[in-house]
């Protein structure tokens, strides 16, 4: 049998069989780079105790998957298998070394399953009693009122989402309330609701939490360094004329002070497309999808002028790939293919 069918009957209840586990061991040791990068146990005790985990908890990740319309169960078994347990296991052990509260990082565009990804870890990690809390990068845009007074001193942040807009000192505040508070505190999260304003996005009441061993803070540019300016001089598409690479640089200025916020990370996942420019397709795809339902949606002309914009301020070959080869900065990459699937996974290499 392949993984599929062992871990299909597994959730049919048939009992993990020692050829089983001898399968799953052998398959495990064929991905050296991914087994490392998580951390697998790659012997039969190892993996029959991650077979107890994935028994234990697969029917629960078949709801919360199903909910949120994942159709290719097989897919979502492998998976499970495969990254979501052994990168939770790697979770719960790093909160385990420390003294206080983990704050793991999760660097994510649209299409690379950051969200999905949340959901599952926080599920996971809360049935082995590991209380999580997710926190968005969103989460802390400025309000509606302080980012149109923006707009009065620097025009060109015609949308929300890069270096600038956000409230930089609350996501600082916030973490170390959470790393700090005691049994019985309650935190006020900050939440911020996309659909106001005609989808300009306002806050909303902080959400008062309790406290937590594990903090899953997770967006598009999290952990993201400024580079040298003079990069720009040559920068890629669509950074081209004189005003783009301004602007590049004005946001490149911003993103430094987002680094007090980015070092209160402890570790650093990066959600990597195998080519960035996916980034596109996979926002047309989602648009499209939205007004096949009636809903409103965004022409790809417009998609294009959308993507282009959060390229310019922060382009992905400048400020992204950098990170998946800097083992200093970033602790595990997950690369992902066209089908939104994990394709490589690895821990970026020191230099020799």
């Amino acid at each position: 049998m392949d993984t599929a069918a062992i871990l299909s009957g597994w959730l049919g209840g048939r009992s993990p069989q020692g050829s089983d586990i001898e399968q799953l061991l052998t398959a495990a040791q064929q991905d050296l780079p991914q087994a490392e990068a998580l951390g697998y146990d790659l012997t039969k005790m190892g993996i029959e105790k991650r077979a107890a985990e994935f028994t234990a908890i697969a029917p629960d990740i078949l709801q919360l998957c199903t909910e949120l319309k994942f159709t290719d169960q097989t897919a979502v078994l492998k998976t499970l298998w495969s990254l979501w347990l052994p990168l939770a296991q790697q979770i719960r052990l790093a909160r385990q070394q420390q003294d206080q509260p983990l704050i793991y990082g999760i660097l994510g565009g649209q299409g690379t399953g950051k969200t999905t990804l949340t959901q599952v870890l926080s599920l996971i990690l809360q049935r082995w009693h590991y209380p999580c809390i997710a926190i968005s990068i969103d989460d802390l845009y400025k309000t509606y009122g302080d980012r149109q007074k923006l707009l009065e001193t620097q025009p060109r942040l015609i949308w929300r989402g890069p270096p600038g807009t956000h409230d930089v000192q609350t996501g600082i505040d916030v973490l170390t309330q959470l790393q700090q508070a005691d049994a019985g505190d309650k935190i006020a999260v900050p939440r911020f609701d996309k659909s106001l304003h005609n989808g300009a996005g306002d806050r909303l009441e902080p959400e008062k939490v309790d406290p937590a061993e594990i903090i899953l803070f997770e967006g598009w540019f999290v952990g993201c360094r400024p580079v040298d300016e003079t990069i720009f001089a040559n920068a890629p598409d669509p950074i081209t004329t004189v005003e783009d690479k301004i602007f590049a640089a004005d946001i490149n200025r911003a993103l430094a002070e987002y680094v007090p916020l980015w070092e209160m990370l402890d570790r650093l996942m990066v959600l990597y497309p195998e080519d960035y420019r996916l980034s596109k397709t996979w926002r047309k795809d989602a648009e499209h999808k939205m007004i096949a339902q009636g809903k409103t949606g965004m022409s790809d002309a417009e998609i294009e002028d959308f993507v282009d914009y959060f390229w310019r301020s922060l382009h992905p070959e400048l400020f992204i790939t950098p990170l998946t080869k800097n083992a200093d900065v970033t602790d595990l990459v997950i690369e992902i293919d066209a089908a939104h699937r994990p394709h490589k996974i690895y821990r970026p290499k020191r230099p020799a």
